[in-house]
C-alpha cells in the first residue's frame, strides 16, 4: 500500500474509532437517570392522585404525566419489602423474611431470617454502579447496620441513612423503647443530626448535597440513581404547622365516614371497580360515636398531621424536581414513587409500659401540640383500615396491607392509567432493562413491566403465573383474577379464604366453599413457593404484638443488665439481711 493509501487508511481507521467512541458517549449520555421515593406506611388511597385529602401536587403531576398503577402490591412489611424493591428478590431470598423487631428468638440466624441482606444478594444500587452510575441514598434503610450491612456495602457511593423501622421526625430521637438511640449512618458510619431538622425536608437536602458534590467532577455526566426514602408517615406521625393546619376539621366525620369518602373517590377516579362493595369493619375496630369526645378531637386532629405530613413530603420532592431541572436533569429522568406498605395500625400508648416509657422520654400526646416537636402522633387501626383498601392495613396480608400506590413516569413512559397486576420485586429488573444493565446472576424473581409500559403487552404475568406473598404468617397468593389469603390470630382464625380481586378488591364475599378446587389448586402454588423461597412455620401461638413487647423486654434487659443485676444483688442482700434478723430474734427468744 502507498503513503497515500496508507494515510488515508489510517484516517479511516482513526475516524471510525472517534465515531465509536462518540456514540458510546451519546449512549452513556442518554441512559436515563433514577430516581426512587418510598413513602413509609402511605395507604392506597392517601396521595391525591389516589383519592387522599392531602395536598400532592408534584406526586399527581407525575402520576398525571406517567403511568399510574391500580393494583400494584407490595409486602406487609417495610424491611422485606425495601429488600424485594432493591434486589428484585422475594424477601425470604435476601435474608429479610420479616423484620427484626417481631422475629422470634427460634427463628434468628436460620437462612432467610438473618435480617441482613445474605450473601450473594445483588441490589439495584450495585448493579447500576457496576455499569457507571453514581449511586446516592437518603431517608430509611432498615435493612441492617452491621459490619458490611449499609448502603456503602451494597452499590451506594453516598448515603446518610436511618437503620431502624423508625425514628422522630424532629431530632436524633428513637421513637420506642425496642431501640435505645436513633441510629443514623453516613457511607458507613455513625452520624448525627443537625440542629434544625425534619425528616423530609433534610433527607432532600442530603441528596441535594451528594448530587452537587459532583456536579463539577469528571464523571459529572453519568447517569445517577437515587434512593429516596422518606419516614412520612411512620409512627410518630409529625408535621410542621404550616402542613397540618391546611386539614383543620376534614376528619371530623370520624373513620367510619372518610372509609366511605375513600372509597367513593378511588371508585370515581377509576382506581376501584364500579361496583365494588367496600367490607365490613373488622369486629375490633371501635364505632366511632363509641368513643369519647376528647379522643374524637385527638383522633380527627391526629389525621390532620397524618395529610399535613404527606404534604409537608410532596413539598419537598417538589424541591428535589426543581433541583433536578435547574440542573438539566429532570427531562432524562425516570421518576418511580410508592409505599412500601400498606397504612401503620399501632396504636402503642394503649400499653402502660409505653405511657410509662413516654413520660420517662418527655413524649406527649396533646392536642395543643399534637404533630410538633416532643409529640407522639399515630392514627390508630380504624383510621389506617379507612386509608388502605379491602381488609384490615400493614402487618397483613388483606388488600389493605399490600395494596400501594405506584406511579413511574419519565422518558418513554406515556401517560397512562394501568390495571394489571405488578408487584414489588418487579421495580429491579424494569428499571435494569431501561439503564441497559444485563440482568445476570442472582436470578430475580421480579418480571420487568417494560412490555407492559412500551404498550407490547397487557400483563405482567399471565393468568396462569401464580405470586405468593409471606410475612409473619401473614400469607398470599395472586393467580388470573384470584387471591388466596390467610391471616392468623388474633386478627383472623388462620383459615385460606378465596376472593375475586378483580371483582371484590373490598375481599366481602369468601368463596372457599364455592370453589375448593380452585383452592387445592392454589394452596398447592402456595406450598410450591413457601418451599422455593424457605418459609419457615411460626411457633405455636404467635402473636406479633406479643412478640414486639417480649424483644423489646430482651433488649431492655441487655442495655440496662448492670441496673437489674444490682436490683438484683440488693434485693439479695436485702433477703440475706431479712434472714440473718429473724434467726437472730428466734435464738434470743428460744435461749
Amino acid at each position: 500500500m502507498g503513503k497515500i493509501g496508507g494515510w488515508a487508511h489510517r484516517t479511516l481507521a482513526t475516524l471510525a474509532l472517534i465515531a465509536c467512541a462518540t456514540s458510546a458517549a451519546d449512549a452513556q449520555q442518554q441512559r436515563p437517570n433514577i430516581v426512587v421515593i418510598v413513602a413509609d406506611d402511605v395507604g392506597f388511597t392517601d396521595l391525591g392522585a389516589y383519592g387522599g385529602e392531602a395536598r400532592t401536587p408534584n406526586i399527581d403531576a407525575l402520576a398525571q404525566r406517567g403511568a399510574q398503577f391500580s393494583r400494584y402490591y407490595s409486602s406487609p412489611l417495610c424491611s422485606p419489602s425495601r429488600a424485594m424493591l432493591l434486589t428484585g428478590m422475594d424477601n425470604h431470598r435476601t435474608g429479610h423474611s420479616t423484620i427484626i423487631e417481631v422475629l422470634p428468638p427460634a427463628m434468628r440466624g436460620r437462612p432467610g431470617y438473618t435480617m441482613r441482606l445474605e450473601p450473594g444478594v445483588v441490589t439495584l444500587a450495585t448493579r447500576l454502579q457496576r455499569n457507571g452510575y453514581r449511586t446516592y441514598a437518603t431517608g430509611k434503610w432498615h435493612l441492617g447496620h452491621g459490619e458490611g450491612d449499609l448502603p456503602n456495602s451494597h452499590g451506594f457511593d453516598h448515603s446518610f441513612v436511618l437503620d431502624a423501622s423508625g425514628a422522630d421526625n424532629w431530632e436524633e430521637r428513637t421513637y420506642v423503647p425496642y431501640y435505645a438511640t436513633a441510629d443514623w449512618f453516613e457511607n458507613g458510619q455513625r452520624a448525627h443530626l443537625p440542629e434544625n431538622f425534619y425528616s423530609s425536608e433534610f433527607i432532600v437536602d442530603r441528596m441535594i448535597h451528594y448530587m452537587d458534590a459532583n456536579a463539577n467532577a469528571n464523571d459529572a455526566n453519568q447517569p445517577f440513581f437515587a434512593y429516596l426514602a422518606f419516614q412520612a408517615v411512620h409512627i410518630p406521625v409529625q408535621a410542621p404547622a404550616e402542613y397540618r393546619d391546611h386539614y383543620r376539621g376534614v376528619y371530623d366525620g370520624g373513620w367510619e365516614q372518610l372509609r366511605a369518602q375513600r372509597w367513593r373517590r378511588a371508585q370515581d377516579l377509576g382506581l376501584l371497580p364500579a361496583t365494588a362493595r367496600i367490607d365490613a369493619p373488622h369486629p375490633s375496630f371501635r364505632p366511632w360515636s363509641a368513643i369519647s369526645n376528647d379522643e374524637q378531637a385527638l383522633y380527627a386532629r391526629s389525621m390532620e398531621v397524618h395529610a399535613g405530613m404527606i404534604e409537608a413530603m410532596d413539598h419537598h420532592i417538589g424541591r428535589f424536581i426543581a433541583y433536578l431541572r435547574s440542573r438539566g436533569l429532570a427531562e432524562n429522568t425516570i421518576f418511580i414513587v410508592t409505599s412500601d406498605n400498606g397504612p401503620e395500625p399501632s396504636n402503642p400508648i394503649a400499653d402502660a409500659d409505653f405511657r410509662r416509657w413516654m413520660r420517662l422520654t418527655g413524649y406527649t400526646r396533646q392536642i395543643e401540640n399534637l404533630g410538633e416537636r416532643g409529640s407522639f402522633v399515630m392514627i390508630g387501626p380504624e383510621n389506617a383500615n379507612a386509608t388502605g383498601t379491602g381488609s384490615l392495613f400493614k402487618f397483613t396480608a388483606g388488600e389493605g396491607g399490600l395494596h400501594v400506590p405506584f406511579i413511574i413516569a419519565g422518558p418513554g413512559i406515556a401517560p397512562a392509567r394501568i390495571d394489571a397486576r405488578a408487584f414489588v420485586t418487579d421495580v429491579t429488573p424494569t428499571l435494569l432493562e431501561r439503564a441497559g444493565v444485563p440482568l445476570d446472576a442472582p436470578a430475580m424473581d421480579g418480571v420487568s413491566m417494560n412490555p407492559l409500559l412500551n404498550g407490547q403487552a397487557t400483563f405482567v404475568r399471565d393468568a396462569d403465573t401464580p405470586l405468593g406473598v409471606e410475612v409473619s404468617g401473614h400469607s398470599a397468593l395472586y393467580r388470573g383474577d384470584y387471591k388466596l389469603v390467610r391471616t392468623p390470630l388474633p386478627l383472623g382464625d388462620d383459615s385460606w379464604r378465596l376472593y375475586n380481586i378483580v371483582a371484590d378488591p373490598g375481599e366481602t364475599t369468601n368463596l372457599a366453599a364455592e370453589q375448593p378446587d380452585l383452592v387445592a389448586s392454589m394452596r398447592a402454588d402456595y406450598h410450591a413457593y413457601a418451599q422455593r423461597n424457605g418459609v419457615l412455620d411460626l411457633p405455636p401461638g404467635y402473636d406479633p404484638q406479643a412478640q414486639v413487647a417480649h424483644n423489646t423486654r430482651m433488649k431492655t434487659y441487655q442495655r440496662y443488665w448492670w441496673i437489674f443485676a444490682g436490683i438484683g444483688l440488693g434485693a439479695l442482700l436485702l433477703l440475706s439481711g431479712v434472714i440473718w434478723l429473724v434467726r437472730r430474734v428466734f435464738r434470743r427468744r428460744t435461749a
